[in-house]
């Protein structure tokens, strides 16, 4: 496959992108870029976030893990509709209620500011780590298949994409992430279509056939039921919905896009219609895994994991499917390194700097602040995308669902504690208690043979995480004094 020819098609894909851009931020000021004046569609953000959801993890290694673990991940995505549904009718009629800009800005309101800085501040973190690792691993793809061959070093292309992201998120912000990754998500779901179209005609099958042979080889099974398992159903489930419920409901990324929606019942329509799009999603990710495995013991490739999906599109595909390929592959990576950079710069403005709260700045210096926090979270980005080429973790969806097990498990607890109770905290000491929990979940990670036994702790690590944050923040809360009378 000519690298030429593939990098023309990526610079035409971005020039739509920029097209795009450019009518959706005109006369765009700061409210525009924090939450889209709250005048978004949808049914385009629900489609968009499709794309958001997924992410270029997703549409390497979720193919990829099928060899190792089958259709055990459709598990985590039975949570992951059942999480859905408590984000829509749970936490965001609370987010309207409060008429929030940031979703964090209810913690201050429920809990107090040390409680809020801190919420604000594990986001900033866990999403910084999270969306970096998304983001090295499209971008080592795209090194070996494009870049490399015209000589340009890994952090230049890394550079290159993050320009690419900024020069269409710098003035539009949530506006226009609206609409890209409506086109993103598109040519995502194209790219996968194709793919196993492709495959099962050079295979012979069809998808009933498809699915025997997945059958015969083991690549299908779903449910697993041993306790002891990290896979053990139960397990998967929980840990899908409480993902779905911080990953998304209370991550200022997901929920920018759902408060840009002008009510609550069409963000709620929003969620809904996207929980039940990401099954047959996901499912349709778990077949094409089994097809590659199938295709790749065929004709002979040795390549697993995350490797797998590139090494057969790339080269045992003709031109075109791999063109597509890498068009539907950038389509998953900008989706949520773009989203990520401008609600991090909307958190950071917001709750870090209280851009809304400073009287004193005028729109102008608001704006400049705001622009030069975009830059910072885009060289932030570069560097912690080199860190992870350094790491070189075999499979980054593992690790991006560990980093999220630590990092959400405090927001979890922050968040339960204050729908949950109706108690106050001793606010200083909040940080020390959403420092603390994450700490103790490292230790009973890695020492879990000596605690456990033969029972494994998996994803379900965020869900012991948040209930010490709970727990700690219990511990110091009093309950809350009845305002006195009058006569």
């Amino acid at each position: 496959m000519s690298a030429s020819l593939l990098f023309t098609f990526v610079a035409l894909y971005f020039l739509i992108l920029l097209i795009v851009a450019y009518f959706t931020s005109r006369n765009a000021g700061n409210n525009t870029f924090f939450i889209g004046n709250k005048n978004s569609n949808w049914m385009l953000v629900a489609f968009g976030m499709i794309g958001t959801s997924l992410s270029g993890v997703t549409f390497v290694s979720v193919p990829g893990s099928v060899g190792g673990d089958a259709f055990a991940y459709f598990q985590i995505t039975i949570g992951y509709f059942i999480g859905y549904l408590a984000i829509a009718f749970v936490l965001l009629p609370l987010y309207y209620r409060l008429n929030l800009t940031s979703i964090y800005n209810y913690l201050n309101t429920r809990l107090g500011f040390h409680s809020y800085k801190t919420g604000a501040s594990f986001f900033i973190l866990s999403r910084t780590l999270g969306a970096t690792a998304r983001l090295y691993l499209v971008v080592k793809i795209l090194q070996d298949a494009i870049l490399s061959q015209f000589n340009i070093p890994f952090g230049v292309t890394t550079l290159i994409i993050l320009l690419m992201i900024l020069l269409y998120t710098y003035e539009g912000g949530v506006k226009t992430i609206v609409w890209t990754d409506t086109l993103q998500t598109t040519c995502m779901l194209a790219g996968l279509v194709i793919c196993v179209v492709y495959i099962l005609q050079q295979m012979n099958l069809t998808l009933a056939t498809g699915l025997d042979a997945m059958n015969s080889a083991g690549y299908s099974k779903i449910f697993f039921t041993d306790a002891n398992d990290k896979l053990f159903f139960v397990k998967q489930i929980l840990a899908g919905a409480f993902i779905t419920i911080t990953m998304t409901g209370m991550d200022q990324e997901m929920m920018q896009k759902n408060i840009s929606v002008k009510t609550l019942k069409d963000a709620q329509k929003n969620v809904v219609v996207l929980s039940f799009i990401m099954l047959f999603v996901i499912l349709l990710f778990l077949f094409l895994g089994g097809l590659l495995h199938l295709y790749a013991r065929e004709i002979g490739i040795n390549d697993t994991g995350d490797k797998l999906f590139p090494a057969v599109a790339l080269n045992h595909m003709p031109p075109m499917v791999s063109i597509i390929f890498i068009i539907a592959l950038i389509s998953a990576l900008f989706p949520s390194a773009d989203g990520a950079i401008t609600a991090l710069t909307s958190s950071f403005c917001i709750d870090i700097l209280g851009m809304q709260r400073n009287e004193e700045w005028t729109d102008e210096k608001k704006k400049k602040i705001r622009q030069r926090v975009h830059l910072s979270f885009a060289v932030l980005f570069l560097a912690l995308v080199m860190i992870f080429k350094w790491v070189n973790n075999p499979s980054m969806i593992g690790l991006i669902l560990t980093i999220a097990s630590y990092t959400y498990g405090p927001l979890l607890g922050l968040f339960s504690f204050g729908i949950l109770t109706k108690r106050t905290l001793n606010e200083k000491m909040v940080p020390y208690i959403c420092l603390g929990a994450p700490i103790i979940c490292f230790a009973l990670d890695k020492y879990q043979n000596v605690f456990f036994g033969e029972f494994h702790i998996g994803l379900e690590l965020l869900i012991i995480n948040g209930l010490l944050t709970f727990l700690g923040l219990l511990a110091i809360s009093k309950k809350k004094q009845l305002e006195p009378t009058t006569v």
